[in-house]
């Protein structure tokens, strides 16, 4: 870390040209939609599928520059006039080959001992709060006296938090206008170009041993956007990704460069892995490993030329990186593990299947397997036993397969629930469970005991339909969706209320909901929806509590009854907390924000009020609730209020 003027001086001239970040992604996401849109008319895959991702490992910048030349395909990016580098020329460069007696709730992850980035994070006695450009230390507990303790602002948009032993890691996201890219041909014949914003992802380190007071001790910034991140133990692993760009004359390309406490440490052209395989366009994915407790620790990293990654699994000591591709064989998901142990991050192997995955829940990990799930068309199976001998032309089908440590396919179940949407997957020890629907639930419970032999244990079908799936205990199954009515005039149902099931599945033959919850009507939404850490659940206290915005139909609106696809109109947002136990889902109240609820419903802001709550967490006996503008501060058992804090 510098100390001295010199150094100092360097990151502030970092810190001035690197300056927000959007534009990039917006555009990567619009390709990757105009992709996915062609991968639907295509159509085939071998059974070699799963061996054909090997990763190689450039010679040269010039073998770089040959192979782009080579496979690359329209959209080009190209860096602007004047500007050889995102480099700066100011930076030194070189090249690179709790407290005991407090409990308190954590952010919902997937894998125990694998954190990930939040918006909110606590270590029991402060709470961190990201918004926007800025993160806040709340002196929270105990909760008389909690109060804004410091505020720090942030050049970029904030992606997510950590916290490590009175270290606290944000990460943001910044652009620079450095680049062009083509878009379309005019009518003369030649490309357009507009000007395009380069995104950096930036990784601060604070010391918050003085929550007043918070030093930053280390600032590494990477080049690309954000695409996710994990910490365990002492290490933070980010990884960004960051487009191809080139000379107009395509004789120069732009490499990723991490610049640790304004010390650049450029690629090594012969460092970087790249799959042989041809891709719509081309992106770096970069993954980094920072120690946040060890200062002095030189960041490590790898760098892949892959297509755009769509989704990461992570062990405690692997990452698995998906990057869905349409080969000519067909639409396929590639599969990349890379081992990490502390700083050590090494490339081992790469698998391939077929279809595409929902989320990073569709993956696992157990006893050196792999697993996966993912949707495909009938078309593209890759050859194991289907469930149906049915083969409508453009129906989806749902499949499960078992990989090795090489990532090579040793077993799997394809053509699962034909012409239904896969809605959420999770892998708990031996066993997949699955929830795909059209018109009705089935909840699927796969034994992988033997990996190499997958069999359905059995399904139920209830109305409605879980997208996201948690576990109570080794026979218990928590499902949040939405309730559903079966449409009479087509092959569909109505989405409804959100619904809570429990489900039983100690007799895997029959599994059962033993008990369920339906909030609200046609219209009411909550994040857990879209984003697991919307979450808050904990199994010795019977406690689970999710946002809502709740709508609910007036019934004398509609006098000869109430239509399946009437929407309700809003009336509250906040936090609904539950009793859970093993046979019971029951309601204990509610918790808000919004004094004035009239105002809040006349407004029309009911997805972007300030003080819509976004998360909830527990602090030994008080539960508290979080918006932009408030934290809130409850009984946990009572949930009688405590009291409230405006947060600026």
């Amino acid at each position: 870390m510098p100390n001295n003027a010199s150094k100092s001086k360097i990151r502030i001239n970092v810190t001035a040209v690197l300056s927000a970040i959007f534009l990039a992604e917006i555009l990567l996401l619009a390709f990757l939609g105009m992709r996915g849109e062609f991968w639907q008319n295509n159509s085939g895959i071998n059974s070699q599928s799963s061996a054909s991702a090997i990763l190689m490992k450039f010679s040269s910048y010039k073998e770089i520059i040959e192979f782009l030349n080579r496979s690359r395909s329209y959209p080009r990016f190209y860096w602007a006039d004047g500007v050889s580098s995102p480099l700066f020329a100011a930076i030194e460069a070189k090249s690179s080959t709790n407290t005991l007696s407090i409990r308190f709730s954590k952010t919902n992850i997937q894998v125990e001992g694998v954190d990930e980035a939040d918006i909110v994070k606590t270590d029991g006695e402060c709470i961190y709060l990201a918004s926007e450009s800025k993160v806040l230390i709340v002196r929270a507990y105990p909760p008389e006296t909690a109060e804004v303790s410091a505020e720090i602002q942030v050049n970029g948009t904030i992606s997510g938090l950590f916290v490590n032993a009175k270290k606290l890691i944000v990460i943001s996201v910044s652009r620079i206008q450095l680049y062009y890219v083509e878009t379309a041909k005019n009518n003369s014949g030649n490309y357009e170009r507009q000007r395009l914003a380069g995104s950096w992802t930036n990784v601060a380190i604070y010391d918050v041993e003085n929550s007043e007071a918070p030093i930053l001790v280390r600032n590494v910034t990477i080049s690309g956007a954000y695409f996710n991140s994990r910490m365990i133990g002492n290490y933070v692993y980010v990884l960004t990704s960051f487009p191809v760009y080139s000379s107009e004359s395509d004789q120069n390309i732009v490499l990723p460069e991490i610049i640790d406490d304004g010390l650049a440490l450029r690629v090594d052209p012969a460092s970087i892995y790249y799959s042989n395989t041809s891709d719509y366009s081309h992106a770096f994915t970069v993954i980094a490993a920072i120690n946040v407790q060890d200062l002095n620790e030189p960041v490590s990293y790898e760098t892949f030329l892959l297509g755009y990654s769509s989704c990461i699994y992570v062990s405690l000591n692997n990452i698995y990186i998906a990057v869905p591709k349409y080969a000519e064989t067909g639409e396929i998901t590639e599969i990349h593990r890379i081992h990490i142990e502390g700083g050590l991050i090494k490339y081992e192997a790469s698998g391939a299947v077929s279809g595409f995955i929902l989320n990073q829940f569709s993956m696992d990990e157990y006893n050196s397997y792999f697993r996966i799930a993912t949707t495909s068309r009938p078309a593209f199976i890759i050859g194991f036993k289907t469930t149906t001998n049915a083969s409508p032309k453009n129906s989806i089908y749902s499949n499960v397969y078992i990989l090795d440590e090489n990532l090579s396919i040793v077993g799997g179940i394809e053509g699962l629930a034909p012409g239904e949407q896969m809605h959420s997957a999770r892998f708990m020890g031996d066993r997949c469970y699955l929830v795909t629907f059209k018109k009705v639930d089935p909840l699927f419970v796969i034994s992988l005991k033997d990996p190499t032999k997958p069999r359905i244990l059995g399904k139920l079908k209830i109305p409605g339909y879980s997208d996201y799936l948690h576990p109570y205990d080794e026979e218990h199954l928590i499902g949040i969706g939405k309730w559903t009515v079966e449409a009479e005039e087509g092959d569909f149902a109505w989405y409804q209320g959100v619904k809570i099931s429990l489900f039983d599945v100690s007799d895997v033959e029959h599994p059962k909901e033993i008990d369920s919850y339906i909030i609200g009507d046609r219209g009411t939404d909550s994040p857990v929806l879209r984003d697991h850490k919307a979450l808050l659940f904990d199994k010795d206290l019977n406690l689970l509590a999710i946002p809502v915005l709740v709508a609910e139909i007036d019934e004398s609106k509609y006098p000869n009854g109430v239509p399946p696809n009437a929407y309700g109109d809003y009336v509250w947002q906040g936090l609904y907390v539950f009793n859970i136990t093993e046979s019971s889902i029951e309601f204990r109240g509610g918790i808000t924000h919004i004094e004035d609820q009239a105002a809040f419903l006349k407004s029309g802001y009911w997805f972007y009020s300030e003080y819509a709550v976004k998360r909830a967490l527990y602090i030994n006996n008080v539960l508290y609730t979080i918006s932009d503008k408030m934290i809130r501060m409850n009984d946990l058992v009572s949930l009688e209020e405590i009291g409230s804090l405006m947060l600026p």
